[in-house]
């Protein structure tokens, strides 16, 4: 049921599914994680101690709405403007190794599926799991409206 994850703002379902994922032992982040930035453009690392769940959280919910989608592609979606001092702001492309970890430990978890030559999708457990989530934000009204 597509259109109920829709109805909601993607802040409400992303803040309701980190809660989720970090039931799952298979989303710990890695040690390197707490140093690294977030792809070329930015200046230093994300401030949120969470930061891992919520891109997870984040990657589940774009596999669920545009899946089958590859590295390549969420690589593009992650990305930001490189200030380059003098030289115009262009951008550049989010970090890789982050989502293509997150997406092997989403896989894991059950959550994901591999799809030949064309990236990953959400699985079934994955789908139900958003879907109930959407369900009970909807229900108690925290959804927000997307």
């Amino acid at each position: 049921m597509l259109m109920k994850v829709e109805q909601i703002k993607a802040s409400a379902i992303i803040e309701r599914l980190k809660e989720e994922l970090k039931k799952y032992k298979e989303l710990e982040p890695p040690k390197w994680s707490y140093f690294v930035k977030t792809g070329v453009y930015a200046e230093r690392p994300p401030m949120q101690p969470d930061w891992w769940y919520i891109r997870a959280a984040s990657i589940l919910r774009k596999l669920y709405l545009k899946g089958p989608i590859g590295v390549s592609r969420l690589r593009t979606m992650y990305g930001g403007r490189k200030n380059r001092g003098q030289a115009p702001e262009r951008f550049r492309k989010g970090g890789g190794k982050i989502i293509r970890t997150i997406l092997q430990q989403l896989e894991k978890a059950g959550l994901a599926e591999k799809v030949d030559k064309k990236g990953r999708k959400i699985s079934k457990t994955g789908v139900e799991l958003l879907e109930r989530i959407a369900g009970e934000l909807l229900a108690t009204g925290g959804a927000g409206g997307g």
